[in-house]
C-alpha cells in the first residue's frame, strides 16, 4: 500500500495516532515487530482462561478513552468502588462513600484510619477534582507520600490504605511518585469506574485496530532504522512515506532516533501470578489489598468474578501481584502460598499455577518532576514525530492522548506542506 505516514509500533499510542491520521484524510501504515497489537496491553488465551499480561485495568473516566473507545462494545465489568484490605488478620472493606453512601457507618468505624483521616479524605477528593488537568499538573510538586503527610493523614491510613492501594497502581511501594500523578489517579478513581473488558484488556487495542483497514497494519515487521521519510525493516525492505511517527517504548525510540547511549529511563517492575481454583476465595468484584505492612504480596484480584469469560466453566481465575520482577518465580510462588495460607486457609495448596508474568519494565517511574503530558514536544525533526505515554505520565489516558496529538500534528504539517512549497516558489531565495 502507498502510505502517507508510517507509524512504528501498534500499541495504544500508535493505534490512536493512526486513527487520528485517517480521520484527517491520510493513509497510515502501522508496522509492529511482534505478533499482535496492543504493546503492553495484551491478553493471552490459555487452557480456557484469559490472562492479561500483568495487572491492568481501565479507568472509565479517562477523557481520551471516553473519546476513543466504545465502552458498550467492550462490555465493561466494574470493580467494587473501594477494596478489601487485610489488617491485623482480618479483611476490612474500604468504600467510596460518595458512590456507596450506605457504607458510611462501616467506614466511620473501619480500622483503616482515624476519624480525622476520613474527614481529610473528603478534603483530598475536593482538592483532586479542582481545576482542569493542565492546572493539576502545574501545581507545586512533591512526592505522593510527602503530600499525604503534609495534608495531615496519619501513618495508620498511609500504611494500611494509601500504600497498598496506590503502590499497586504505580508499582512504587513507598509512594515516591509525583504528587501530581497521584492527584490525577485519585481523580480517575473518584469520577469513574475501575473496570475490565468482559473478554480481557486485549479487547481495547483490538477495538482500535478493527477501525483500521486490514492492510493498514503489518505485524512481524521490525524497523531497523529510519532514513529521512523512509523506514528500513530488519528484512531489508524499505518503506517510504511523507512522514514517520515512532510509537515504541523508550529504549526502542532512542535506538531509532540514534540517540547517544545514556542512562535508561528508570522503570518499575512487577510480577503477576495467575492461578486456577475451583472457586474464588472471595466473592464479588473486589480488589484484595495487603495492609499488614509486611510480606511480598501487594494485591489479589479475581477476574472471573467480574466476567465469566476469564475462566472456563467450573473454574475461577485468581491473580496475585507483587512488586519487583527479579526473584525466581518458583521461589516467589512458595513465599506467596505461604503468605496466603493464614489469609485464605488450606485451599491455597490446591490452586494450580497457570502462568507468571515477570515485567521488569512494567511502568516508567513517575517520580518528580512530572510535567503536564499534553505539553511534551512530539516533533523530532522534519517529517519525524514520536509519541507514547513514557514521555509524560504512563497510563492508558496519556498513551491515547499522545497518539491523538501526534496524528493531529502530522496531519496539520502535511496538509500545510503544499501551500508552503507554493509560497517558497513564489518567493525564490536570492
Amino acid at each position: 500500500m502507498n502510505a502517507d505516514v508510517i507509524v512504528i509500533g501498534a500499541g495504544l499510542a500508535g493505534l490512536a495516532c493512526a486513527l487520528a491520521l485517517r480521520d484527517r484524510g491520510l493513509e497510515p501504515l502501522v508496522i509492529e515487530a511482534s505478533d499482535g497489537v496492543g504493546g503492553r496491553v495484551r491478553t493471552d488465551h490459555r487452557e480456557g482462561f484469559l490472562l492479561d499480561r500483568g495487572f491492568q485495568v481501565l479507568q472509565t473516566w479517562y477523557p481520551a478513552a471516553r473519546e476513543t473507545l466504545d465502552y458498550a462494545r467492550l462490555d465493561l465489568r466494574p470493580f467494587y468502588p473501594g477494596a478489601l484490605v487485610r489488617i491485623e488478620g482480618r479483611l476490612h472493606r474500604v468504600s467510596d462513600i460518595w458512590r456507596r453512601p450506605d457504607r458510611l457507618p462501616e467506614m466511620l468505624f473501619s480500622p483503616v484510619g482515624t476519624l480525622a483521616d476520613k474527614i481529610r479524605l473528603l478534603k483530598l477528593r475536593q482538592r483532586c477534582l479542582r481545576g482542569d488537568l493542565q492546572a493539576l499538573y502545574q501545581r507545586p510538586e512533591t512526592t505522593a507520600l510527602a503530600y499525604l503527610q503534609a495534608l495531615g493523614f496519619s501513618p495508620r491510613i498511609i500504611e494500611r490504605f494509601f500504600k497498598p492501594f496506590f503502590s499497586g497502581v504505580f508499582f512504587e511501594p513507598d509512594l515516591a511518585v509525583s504528587s501530581r500523578t497521584f492527584e490525577f489517579v485519585f481523580r480517575a478513581f473518584a469520577l469513574g469506574d475501575t473496570a475490565l473488558p468482559a473478554r480481557g484488556m486485549g479487547e481495547i487495542p483490538a477495538q482500535l485496530a478493527a477501525r483500521l483497514p486490514p492492510h493498514a497494519i503489518r505485524l512481524g515487521a521490525r524497523a531497523e532504522r529510519i532514513e529521512r521519510a523512509s523506514v528500513v525493516l530488519q528484512s531489508g525492505e524499505r518503506l517510504k512515506a511523507r512522514a514517520v511517527v515512532i510509537a515504541t517504548e523508550s529504549s526502542e525510540t532512542a535506538r531509532l532516533l540514534q540517540q547517544p547511549r545514556s542512562e535508561p529511563l528508570p522503570h518499575r517492575g512487577t510480577s503477576c501470578f495467575y492461578f486456577s481454583a475451583h472457586h474464588a476465595p472471595v466473592g464479588g468484584g473486589y480488589l484484595l489489598l495487603n495492609g499488614e505492612g509486611r510480606g511480598r504480596i501487594n494485591s489479589l484480584l479475581f477476574p472471573s468474578n467480574l466476567s465469566p469469560y476469564y475462566a472456563p466453566p467450573g473454574r475461577s481465575l485468581i491473580s496475585v501481584n507483587v512488586h519487583g520482577a527479579d526473584e525466581n518465580p518458583d521461589t516467589l510462588e512458595t513465599r506467596i502460598r505461604s503468605e496466603l495460607r493464614p489469609w485464605l486457609g488450606e485451599q491455597v495448596r490446591a490452586w494450580t499455577r497457570l502462568a507468571v508474568y515477570r515485567l521488569p519494565h512494567a511502568l516508567p517511574s513517575q517520580r518528580p518532576p512530572v510535567p503536564y503530558p499534553g505539553s511534551q514536544e512530539l516533533r523530532r525533526a522534519d517529517g519525524l514525530w514520536s509519541c507514547g505515554e513514557y514521555q509524560g505520565a504512563p497510563s492508558i489516558q496519556w498513551a491515547l492522548h499522545s497518539g491523538q496529538r501526534a496524528g493531529c500534528e502530522v496531519a496539520n504539517a502535511l496538509q500545510a506542506a503544499p501551500l508552503d512549497r507554493a509560497q517558497d516558489n513564489r518567493h525564490p531565495a536570492h
